[in-house]
């Protein structure tokens, strides 16, 4: 019985670890001029509102901590060192992003990021389709939110290049 709790609280400090780690990521936003900046930048018409990225952001990262902590727990599988490797390389061109944008005011290298963080989340939902549909499925949204991103990324590097 002991054993059986040891391990419920090792899978709930599994998914803390992932989720804290999701939200301090997220939150190193905070340290950039994001208002000032973005602000004076020439936006694109289909730019969303401002309000829209926090509560759509908030729901993307717990997909990705649900993600890692699903890859943590999933079964042995020959692929799953590389399916942890894109998670991470993934969760740290997500992180990379942010100062690049905002903190170097680089738009063009922004891009460069974000866009390789649509092909490593592409080929993450690929690869995790056989393996772990419930995440490959978590995946999906988030493809989608950061492939529109680097549309807009894309559209404000040209507005504003």
């Amino acid at each position: 019985m002991e054993e059986k709790n040891t391990a419920r609280i090792l899978k709930v400090a599994t998914w803390v670890t992932f989720y804290v780690a999701t939200i301090v990521a997220a939150s190193s936003a905070g340290l950039w001029d994001i208002k000032g900046y973005y602000a004076d930048l020439t936006a694109p018409a289909f730019a969303p509102p401002n309000w829209l990225f926090g509560p759509v952001w908030t729901i993307l990262y717990v997909f990705v901590a649900v993600i890692g902590y699903r890859l943590v727990y999933m079964a042995k599988d020959a692929w799953k060192p590389l399916l942890i490797a894109l998670w991470t390389l993934q969760f740290g061109l997500n992180t990379i992003w942010t100062p690049v944008f905002f903190g170097a005011n680089n738009l063009g290298a922004a891009l460069v990021y974000i866009l390789a963080l649509d092909v490593v989340i592409l080929l993450f939902i690929i690869l995790m389709w056989k393996r772990d549909r419930i995440s490959a499925y978590l995946a999906l949204p988030y493809f989608a939110w950061v492939s529109f991103a680097s549309l807009l990324n894309g559209s404000y590097w040209m507005l504003n290049g």
